[in-house]
């Protein structure tokens, strides 16, 4: 089975149109409509905007030298 998943809104007068569907013409094809709830959200979308970002050593390697192959 290929699904294919679109949103979009309905028109004034509660029409639907599917355009350019990657479907071969005549296909026997199944549509389930699923409302769609959009809840704005209170928190923060930016959590980390205005912090103070801290590295002890960036360029300190993540694995000690001697596991390092390409070095030898």
């Amino acid at each position: 089975m290929k699904a294919h998943r679109i949103e979009t809104k309905l028109t004034k007068n509660g029409t639907l149109l599917l355009e350019n569907l990657p479907f071969q013409a005549f296909q026997d094809v199944e549509i389930i409509i699923i409302e769609r709830s959009y809840q704005p959200s209170d928190s923060n979308p930016y959590p980390l905007r205005g912090k103070v970002i801290h590295y002890d050593d960036p360029f300190e390697p993540t694995a000690p030298i001697e596991n390092w192959e390409v070095l030898q």
